[in-house]
C-alpha cells in the first residue's frame, strides 16, 4: 500500500495455480478414449476371424436387436413382406455352440477320413465311406458302390467283412464323444415281391440295427443311441436311379445340439455361463483330436 497525492492506492497480487502437466485430470480423458479405441480395434480383429455365418448374425443382430432376438433379420419388422419367425431362431448362445460344433465336427471328419485311408483291408475290400458335415451335423454313410455287395449280401441283414471293420473303426473315433447318434438303414427299389412278408420296411430297419450292435461293441454306449432308422428306398442316394446300388447305405448321423429358446437358457448366458456350455460341447473332441 502506497500514498499518492493524499490518496491511499491499493495494490492486489492474486496468485494463480496452475492445472496442467501430471497434476492435472485432462490426460486422462485422453487416456480413456484410447483405451476405448483399442477395445474397439480388438474385437473389430476378432469378429474378422470368425466365419461367414457367425459375422452375419452378429450383423443382423446390431442391425435389429429386438428383432433378432423375436427371430427376424436384419432390418426387418414382424409386419415386414414375407417376414415370420423361423422354426431356426439362433440367439447369441445358440450361434457360438453351432460354431464350435461346425470346427469340431469339420475336424472329426478329417480325422475318421485319414484313417480310413490309411486301412489296407478297406482298401482291398473296396469300402467307399463317404463323410460330410451337413445341415442336420457330422454324417457318416457306408455305401455300396456298385462294386459287389461290400457291405451286405443283396436283400441281406447279415455284415459282410468291410461292414464291420468299417463300423468298428469309426466307432472308435466316436465313443470318446458325448453326443447321441442316429443309425439310418437305406435300401434300393427292388422289391423281395408281392407276397413278402419281409420288405425293405424291415430290412433297412435290420441293417441299422446291426450296425448299432458293433457300434456297441467298439465303445459308443447303448444310452448315446437316440434312434434306430428304416427308411427302406423312400430316401435314395441317386434319386433319378432307384436301382442305383448307392441307394443302398447305412447312414451315422451325429446331430447339432439343439439349444431350446427357454428362460433357463437367458439366465445361464446372463449369468456369464455361457462358456462352460460351449466347452462342455466341445471338451470331448478337443481332449481327443
Amino acid at each position: 500500500m502506497a500514498a499518492r497525492g493524499g490518496k491511499k492506492v491499493v495494490i492486489v497480487k492474486k496468485k494463480i495455480v496452475g492445472g496442467g502437466g501430471h497434476h492435472g485430470g485432462s490426460w486422462k480423458v485422453a487416456y480413456a478414449d484410447f483405451v476405448t479405441a483399442m477395445m474397439a480395434f480388438f474385437m473389430v480383429m476378432w469378429i474378422l476371424g470368425m466365419d461367414d455365418k457367425t459375422k452375419q448374425a452378429i450383423e443382423g443382430y446390431f442391425a435389429n436387436p429386438v428383432g433378432y432376438k423375436k427371430g427376424y433379420g436384419a432390418g426387418s419388422s414382424p409386419l415386414a413382406t414375407g417376414s415370420s419367425v423361423t422354426s431356426i431362431q439362433r440367439t447369441p448362445l445358440r450361434m457360438i455352440v453351432r460354431s464350435t460344433e461346425q470346427r469340431t465336427f469339420e475336424q472329426l471328419r478329417q480325422t475318421i477320413l485319414d484313417k480310413l485311408a490309411a486301412s489296407d483291408s478297406l482298401k482291398r475290400l473296396n469300402a467307399l465311406v463317404d463323410v460330410q458335415v451337413t445341415q442336420e451335423g457330422l454324417r457318416i454313410e457306408l455305401v455300396e458302390s456298385g462294386r459287389g455287395d461290400v457291405y451286405f449280401p443283396l436283400g441281406s441283414a447279415r455284415m459282410n467283412t468291410a461292414t464291420v471293420l468299417t463300423l468298428q473303426l469309426v466307432g472308435q473315433e466316436l465313443a470318446p464323444l458325448s453326443q447321441s447318434l442316429v443309425l439310418e438303414g437305406h435300401t434300393d427299389g427292388a422289391k423281395f415281391g408281392k407276397d413278402a412278408s419281409y420288405t425293405n420296411w424291415e430290412l433297412s430297419a435290420d441293417r441299422a440295427n446291426a450296425a448299432r450292435r458293433v457300434l456297441e461293441t467298439a465303445g459308443i454306449g447303448a444310452n448315446r443311441i437316440a434312434e434306430v432308422r428304416g427308411y427302406a428306398d423312400t430316401k435314395p442316394r441317386v434319386f433319378d436311379d432307384p436301382m442305383d446300388a448307392a441307394n443302398r447305405r447305412i447312414s451315422i448321423l451325429i446331430p447339432f445340439t439343439n439349444v431350446p429358446e427357454s428362460a433357463a437358457n437367458a439366465a445361464e448366458l446372463a449369468t456369464g455361463k455361457r462358456d462352460s456350455i460351449v466347452n462342455s460341447i466341445a471338451e470331448p473332441i478337443k481332449r481327443n483330436y
